[in-house]
């Protein structure tokens, strides 16, 4: 079926003759080029996925690559007239489930507009279309002196406009901040094809409610973001790396309680458990010391980060550190970065399939959730190794396991949600960076609760009221 849930009154688009995909096929053909058209099932059936396990997703009737935004106005009428679901879509690499297709949808790929319309050196703003590459933008922005902060792990893969869709954050966010503060306007094509635009250009403005905000992190949910406005700042000084060894994870956490506490502002601080760092050195032979049971990773980009890692390095050891290992040069500080940049890739090696949480609590509760997660890996007999965003509390515990075995991938799904239950019950929250999607509706709801999903999905229908912009994500 190609109809969304809300059919259709009988009028002249729908009684016309031929399939439904024919009728949508040809309606879609008056207002794009043929090449933007893909109705061979076996390239739409490449665009059913993003890169979540456990997520179910339908078959596309077609997948549609505009280049303008005219061409999106006309893909979002003719889904209107027609009733058929959209579904957004970047690069794909979302850990949610929130680019797979609906059943009969189009899915409406936006890498195609991949421009980069606009970038000043005085406003320090780059003005983008939804399909950039986030490394391309930020190498762009680096020839005139400016820097985009917001570095996902997936930065050389990922799109501005999916980076916007999941509000993503990245390794320097425990100094600069997520995506969504870097975010001052949007140009959004609405599910009846009008175009909206929101926010501004300038350093500051408060008119009116923020509709900016509501769209980063909406999934697609609500509007097709056709450009966006970005903050950009300054390019710092280059980044030294510190490593420090700890003979537990309580001993790495309290480290980076002491680091927040005493005012440090690293540009970076990850952690590594003993399951990962074990895991790259399989995979890549980097000579990490597999005799730690955690690594810090602190790095400074200030104009003395020799003396800020003199500081931190000193605190670590108060905090039971049995090795600290400052970078001396870039070279150095890069093959530290190296390694932790290569943690989900050693651990996709540990079993050929994982599943990666994205459960963010308080600092201060940073150790109870590696213990927790640690007991969960022994109730479910599950090798589950955690990589953190440990500045922020933001955990990626990774659950490896076998796809091929139905008891393994059941007790890999149950630990998944073991391990979100705990971080609720930290004070945290059931997604820092990756989003809802499909995989996390009903935690959704367990976290704002009743009356919360009842305001959203009035904001939902406010802006979708057939119901067809990436329907079942989300609620």
């Amino acid at each position: 079926m190609i109809m969304s849930r809300i059919e259709a009154r009988p009028d002249e688009d729908t009684v016309a003759v031929g399939s439904p995909r024919d009728r949508l096929t040809e309606r879609l053909l008056t207002g794009l080029p043929a090449e933007a058209v893909l109705t061979d099932p076996d390239v739409t059936g490449s665009y059913a996925n993003d890169m979540a396990s456990f997520c179910e997703a339908g078959t596309p009737a077609v997948v549609v690559l505009p280049r303008t935004v005219e061409q999106v106005q006309h893909v979002m009428r003719t889904a209107t007239a027609l009733r058929v679901p959209v579904v957004p879509q970047g690069a794909r690499t979302g850990l949610s489930g929130a680019a797979n297709a609906s059943e009969g949808c189009i899915v409406l790929s936006l890498t195609k507009m991949d421009r980069i319309l606009e970038i000043s050196p005085v406003d320090r703003i780059a003005v983008v279309e939804p399909g950039v590459i986030n490394a391309t933008l930020s190498r762009a922005v680096n020839e005139h002196g400016l820097y985009y902060p917001p570095d996902p792990s997936s930065w050389e893969m990922c799109t501005i406009g999916g980076n916007i869709g999941t509000a993503s954050g990245g390794l320097c966010c425990v100094k600069y901040g997520v995506t969504a503060e870097y975010v001052l306007g949007l140009d959004v094509v609405l599910a009846d094809g009008r175009l909206m635009s929101t926010g501004r250009r300038t350093a500051k403005g408060v008119a009116g409610y923020d509709l900016t905000r509501l769209f980063v992190g909406s999934e697609g949910s609500l509007g097709i973001v056709v450009r966006a406005t970005l903050a950009l700042k300054p390019q710092p000084p280059q980044q030294l790396v510190l490593a420090a060894e700890f003979p537990s994870g309580a001993a790495a956490c309290d480290a980076v309680c002491r680091i927040m506490e005493g005012g440090h502002v690293p540009s970076l601080l990850e952690l590594m458990d003993r399951t990962t760092v074990k895991a790259v050195n399989d995979m890549a032979h980097m000579g990490l010391p597999e005799s730690t049971e955690a690594l810090l990773l602190a790095a400074f980009d200030t104009h003395d980060p020799a003396a800020d890692l003199a500081a931190v390095g000193a605190l670590c050891e108060a905090a039971g550190a049995t090795q600290v290992v400052p970078a001396e040069d870039a070279a150095e500080s890069e093959l530290l970065l190296q390694a932790r940049r290569l943690s989900l890739t050693g651990l996709e090696a540990v079993k050929g399939t994982t599943m990666i949480d994205d459960v963010c609590v308080p600092r201060s509760r940073l150790a109870e959730m590696l213990e927790g997660v640690d007991r969960i890996a022994e109730k479910y007999r599950l090798t589950i190794g955690v990589v953190a965003h440990a500045g922020d509390g933001n955990t990626h515990p990774t659950v490896c396991f076998d796809a091929s075995d139905p008891d393994e991938s059941r007790r890999a799904r149950e630990s998944f949600d073991e391990i979100m239950a705990l971080g609720l019950e930290l004070g945290g929250t059931i997604t820092g960076e990756h989003g809802v999607g499909v995989l996390k509706k009903e935690w959704l709801a367990r976290e704002i609760g009743p009356v919360g999903v009842e305001m959203q999905r009035a904001v939902k229908t406010a802006f979708d009221p057939l119901g067809i912009l990436n329907p079942g994500k989300l609620f």
